[in-house]
């Protein structure tokens, strides 16, 4: 098989202060594709000089501007620019995130462009959000405005799963609210993070602005204890962002934590088994499981257990699992060696448990070279067991007996993560109340829902703070009260 070559220029160099420049060492990162195991391509390792660069770089964009004073109408021009290339790109997007993180390419071609329609909202937003407002003054003054300020230097740390989506929900709003930014892309997906990079280069965002390194974690600990960072932004694991919020803590810096999850769907008795088993697998096979926000646990009545985990291992089962491209397969490899093999794991931790294997649990016999899994399903899971409380991210279905709506209530909420749930049923009143009950930062009605345009964050350890383009913009931005003698020019009638 020909090798494939990543669709992308400049991959021995870093994107720094608005230049190509070169490493501060021959350190390598080697991009394996997931189908294949076949080197895709190679692109420096940072070092600390490298991150100490890019800080400083994006500390200068931003102290001595003019990004920061840049009206917000000039700012949301960039983004819509920037998003006009990255939807340019689509097909390029469409090569590179089947090969590093397993997507179909079907779904991974329109990547662009889903992306640039976060780059667009997030434009749309300059003119509908309050940057300042009149308050009027309590203890003293005059007249009192209230005014929303960047936060300063990001570091937006991303995982490999999505990453298209991820940079344009960190992007997006930390450029338009007018900070600069250092983005840490991930060692198994570098990729799209170096197209963005050739999107700022070709739109002309100012030297500085957008910074873009790759590292491993060792290194990317000193982004997050840099000084010159007011705020990062982490989207990964539960495990690394407790590691991050202890170390923005100890310098009280801001951080917004977007982790891992264990989300639960739950089952109610009116609902049609067939159909619900269907829309959970489908939702399953994007990205091969690898979801934070995955419906990985699915909490049914005790009563109909046995016809659901039937109905989940007949249609799991079933899927086409294979090449991301060719058209003909529903599901395709995992992003990485040790992610294969990190699932697998757990699949034997599941069967020690006794839960009761009911599809897949191995590599597909047909399928010799690339990191591949069933599709798999468990019934009869003790919802304290390994597989039912820790995150497998990967193609791993727990099926979990309740004893009534209560219980399934209750089952949902055990476990440290709140990050999506759904609750299956014909009745859109049970449906709210059931969703009312459930600590979760999303929860959908009859599928798996997760919704950037609005809020998407979660509850207990799935994360802090929310992104979206509804919620998301704050999280960037500091309030400052000034408080007047007199009313400015530009401010007609009573404050508020």
């Amino acid at each position: 098989m020909a090798q494939a070559t990543a669709p992308i220029s400049h991959t021995d160099r870093f994107y720094i202060g608005g230049q190509w420049v070169a490493p501060s060492s021959d350190a390598k990162i080697t991009v394996t594709e997931s189908g294949t195991e076949q080197e895709y391509f190679t692109v420096p390792e940072a070092q600390a000089a490298d991150i100490s660069r890019a800080v400083e770089a994006a500390r200068e964009a931003f102290d001595s501007g003019p990004w920061p004073w840049l009206p917000v109408a000039e700012r949301a021009e960039y983004l819509r620019a920037l998003g006009a290339e990255v939807k340019r790109r689509s097909e390029d997007v469409g090569q590179i995130w089947p090969r590093e993180s397993g997507v179909l390419h079907a779904i991974a071609r329109h990547g662009g462009a889903g992306a640039a329609q976060f780059f667009d909202a997030y434009a749309a937003r300059a003119g509908t959000f309050q940057w300042e407002e009149p308050a009027k003054p309590t203890a003293g003054g005059e007249f009192g405005l209230l005014v929303r300020e960047p936060v300063g230097v990001v570091g937006a740390i991303i995982p490999w799963n999505v990453p298209m989506t991820l940079i344009a929900n960190k992007v997006s709003p930390a450029l338009l609210s007018g900070c600069t930014m250092i983005l840490k892309s991930s060692p198994e997906a570098p990729g799209e993070a170096y197209l963005l990079a050739e999107a700022a280069e070709a739109v002309g965002l100012p030297a500085g602005v957008l910074n873009i390194v790759t590292a491993d974690r060792e290194v990317s600990e000193l982004l997050v204890r840099d000084p010159r960072v007011d705020k990062i932004s982490f989207t990964g694991s539960t495990a690394a962002g407790r590691r991050i919020a202890s170390i923005c803590g100890d310098r009280i810096a801001r951080c917004t934590l977007e982790l891992g999850g264990k989300s639960a769907a739950v089952i109610l008795d009116d609902v049609d088994i067939q159909a619900a088993a269907a829309t959970l697998a489908q939702a399953e096979c994007f990205v091969s499981g690898q979801i934070c926000s995955s419906l990985t646990r699915i909490v049914v009545p005790r009563t109909r257990h046995d016809e659901v985990v039937e109905a989940l291992a007949s249609t799991f089962s079933q899927v086409r699992v294979g090449d991301p491209f060719d058209k003909s397969s529903q599901m395709g490899p995992l992003a990485a060696e040790r992610q294969r093999d990190r699932v697998l794991g757990y699949i034997e931790k599941g069967k020690a448990g006794g839960a009761t294997l009911a599809a897949g649990g191995g590599r597909p016999k047909d399928l010799e070279r690339g990191w591949y899994v069933e599709p798999t399903v468990f019934g009869n899971v003790d919802n304290s067991s390994v597989i039912a409380q820790e995150e497998i991210f990967g193609p791993v279905l727990s099926v979990i007996p309740a004893a009534d709506e209560d219980d399934a209530v209750r089952i949902a909420n055990d476990t440290v993560y709140g990050l999506n749930a759904s609750v299956f049923t014909n009745d859109v009143n049970r449906a709210r109340q059931v969703a009312s009950r459930l600590r979760s930062g999303t929860v959908g009605h009859n599928a798996m829902r997760t919704d950037f345009g609005v809020s998407f964050g979660g509850y207990k350890q799935s994360g802090i703070g929310r992104e979206g383009v509804h919620e998301g913009l704050a999280l960037y931005l500091e309030t400052k009260f000034m408080i007047l003698e007199g009313q400015p020019e530009g401010y007609e009638g009573t404050a508020l």
